[in-house]
């Protein structure tokens, strides 16, 4: 007798650590996909079909191997300061000196104080990856720093004011607002043009993908110039006076001024009007900065208020209180705020767009801050004051993990020239800068608005000659409210409310006499027209 023993395999049970890393994993594979998948049960054309199956399947893949590889390729993550959840310690009651003795030793030789008393007051400007730093005294001093390495690469007196400074394309080229005319240098202080049609230059920007050096002069003219041609693309007249608050939306290259009578107004190089003139403060605007993603402004004016706006409403998110000299918005959305000689930073850490106050820093009394720039990759802000420049640690202020592809700090020249080619490719045209550059590809819509019909116009003057009858007539003195003069006006009333109607039609039947008339008939048939009678 034999006896079959049948093996009973045990069920395997996901454990709840394998439900959280399948939930964590499809987290992250949805934040990699390219929107949502194709709808291909709705398509009849069977070619179609299986060429975007295709395509799906490869993009869940790459998106799958995407968020694997999230692991190694972003290893940091960012952080705050944080404190007791009780409520009495506060974050902005947190010294620099406090922060210094607990950090590593290369994150704190990045706290520093460059004191040059006899050039000021700076103004800096970061590269995209924040390796290099131009900074630029009043005085005429000029110099390029190596922030990897804390080098000095360059330093030049032009022996002449200079008002601002700002990078090109990348480190080796930057461009200098001097007293008459801005100019611009190589990375080894070398003198290459002299931008002579931009007059006497109040501020500098530069428009990274369309290659545009904007400047505003004392005289309100936005000039746009392309440094890849030398062609001056655009020459604006604001028509509102003397500024030197200007700005460029990262999200759409759009730059904004503000103006000494509390309006911001918004350019771009093809259009002589301002895309969008807003009216902020009630007084001169001080400051003006743009959130990362383009869609946050924070403006500051004279009456001591700092208001943040959502640009896509155009509508005031918060109001701070505050006097402020200097703006600036960090990768990670933090918002420095500096007047005098102390720099106050907000932090949105809810992420419910709710500024609050994140920390604070008092630089040496008299000092008087003219700029405040966080450094990309970094948890730096550069302060530019009166008696040189300083440096000091604000947690979770850069971008933890960095992109090669967008800004390499560690790129080799070999890497440099590259980019610059590639970039030189991609090169936008001015007309591509507009609000809302995701409408560009979009097809736009040619759909003529629906005609009324002949009967929904007879119902349209029915409906007013009824109301012109039923209109209430004010009694008047004996003699001017007779049946017969109210009659009249009933029907001058009724005349009043089908005159509208009766000219439309009358210009649509004009319109159609012309178009028969400008009809070229055959030659056979020309003779019989009818002839205008000449005069």
């Amino acid at each position: 007798m034999v006896v079959k023993v049948e093996k009973i395999t045990p069920r395997k049970s996901k454990s709840a650590t394998d439900e959280v890393i399948s939930e964590e994993m499809d987290m992250k594979v949805k934040k990699y996909l390219r929107g949502e998948g194709a709808n291909l049960e709705a398509l009849k054309d069977k070619k179609l079909k299986g060429q975007l199956a295709v395509k799906e399947e490869l993009y869940g893949k790459s998106a799958t191997a995407a968020a694997k590889a999230e692991k190694w390729l972003m290893p940091s993550e960012g952080g705050y300061l944080e404190v007791d959840d009780k409520g009495i310690e506060k974050t902005w009651r947190i010294k620099q000196e406090a922060i210094a003795r607990e950090v590593d030793i290369l994150s704190s030789r990045k706290q520093y104080d460059i004191v040059l008393p006899d050039f000021g007051p700076y103004t800096l400007e970061f590269t995209p990856s924040g390796r290099y730093m131009a900074a630029a005294g009043r005085k005429g001093h000029l110099a390029i720093v190596d922030m990897k390495n804390m080098k000095l690469v360059k330093e030049l007196q032009v022996r002449e004011t200079v008002r601002d400074v700002v990078f090109l394309h990348n480190e080796q080229f930057f461009a200098a607002a001097q007293k008459k005319y801005p100019y611009i240098y190589n990375r080894d202080g070398t003198e290459l043009h002299c931008l002579k049609e931009h007059g006497a230059v109040l501020k500098l920007q530069f428009l990274r993908n369309h290659f545009l050096l904007a400047s505003i002069n004392k005289f309100g003219q936005l000039h746009y110039q392309d440094v890849t041609t030398g062609q001056m693309v655009g020459n604006l007249r604001t028509g509102l006076g003397r500024t030197d608050v200007m700005q460029v939306n990262p999200f759409n290259s759009v730059v904004a001024v503000g103006h000494s009578g509390g309006t911001v107004s918004m350019w771009k190089p093809t259009s002589a009007a301002p895309l969008v003139k807003m009216l902020c403060h009630p007084g001169p605007v001080t400051a003006l900065a743009f959130h990362s993603n383009g869609h946050l402004m924070a403006t500051a004016g004279m009456e001591r208020k700092i208001k943040i706006w959502d640009l896509r409403k155009f509508e005031v998110l918060q109001t701070l209180p505050g006097h402020c000299k200097a703006l600036d918005f960090s990768q990670k959305g933090l918002l420095a705020a500096a007047t005098g000689s102390f720099v106050q930073v907000f932090g949105d850490l809810s992420g419910s767009q709710n500024y609050s106050r994140y920390m604070n820093h008092s630089i040496a009394k008299g000092y008087q801050v003219k700029k405040v720039a966080f450094r990309p990759y970094e948890d730096v802000l550069g302060i530019g004051h009166s008696m040189g420049w300083s440096s000091i640690l604000i947690p979770g202020s850069g971008e933890p993990n960095f992109d090669s592809w967008v800004a390499n700090p560690f790129e080799t020249s070999k890497q440099r020239r590259e980019k610059e080619v590639r970039s030189l490719l991609d090169k936008l045209p001015p007309e591509t800068i507009m609000l809302d550059p995701t409408k560009i590809g979009t097809v736009r819509s040619t759909r003529k608005k629906e005609q009324p019909t002949k009967e929904d116009k007879e119902a349209e003057m029915e409906a007013a000659i009824d109301e012109a009858k039923s209109m209430p007539m004010k009694k008047k003195t004996k003699g001017r409210s007779k049946p017969s003069k109210i009659a009249k006006k009933k029907q001058e009333a009724v005349e009043k409310a089908k005159k509208p109607f009766l000219e439309q039609q009358m210009n649509e039947f004009s319109k159609k006499r012309k178009l028969t008339e400008e009809t070229q008939l055959p030659k056979s048939l020309e003779r019989f027209v009818r002839k205008k009678a000449v005069a």
